[in-house]
């Protein structure tokens, strides 16, 4: 019987000190919807404030309030050209406008369409997450401020 208590006391503690909080630490881990349209809406508000060429310095900068975590802000022209990406500021000034997802969908395009008679869209599309290196379920949320299109997308978990 004490040989029984002595497993069990063992195996409880080995369980105890499996994090229990782990899937919810990984989960939050990951921006949600609400914190990706935060995000734009402050980098519109930028954009107006400061104009194209001081707005995308500040989204492209790896250390600044535009970039949350995995969340960062891209914004295109109304032709679908980069303004800026805070991934990958190279991209700056490149044509993206037949840019197509992992699956063939142009994704650009789609933000150019769905944001021709309304501010706002969500674009769904598979992209590369860059945190975990796999092609995901993305979701970008973007707002059409005039000739910009100014976005940060989510991963589904």
């Amino acid at each position: 019987m004490i040989r029984k208590a002595v497993v069990l006391t063992a195996l409880s503690a080995a369980l105890l000190s499996v994090p229990a909080f782990a899937p919810a630490a990984f989960a939050a881990d990951h921006a949600t919807p609400d914190q990706a349209k935060a995000l734009v809406a402050d980098a519109v508000a930028y954009l107006k404030a400061k104009g194209p060429e001081e707005a995308a310095k500040a989204f492209q900068d790896p250390k600044g309030s535009f970039r949350r975590g995995e969340l960062y802000v891209f914004v295109f022209d109304a032709n679908g050209r980069y303004v800026a990406s805070g991934a990958n500021p190279r991209l700056a000034g490149s044509d993206a406008a037949n840019l197509k997802d992992a699956e063939g969908k142009p994704i650009v395009q789609a933000m150019i369409t769905e944001t021709k008679d309304k501010p706002t869209a969500v674009i769904d599309y598979v992209w590369l997450n860059r945190q975990s290196n796999k092609v995901e379920h993305k979701h970008s949320y973007v707002t059409r401020d005039g000739n910009f299109i100014v976005g940060a997308g989510t991963y589904d978990d």
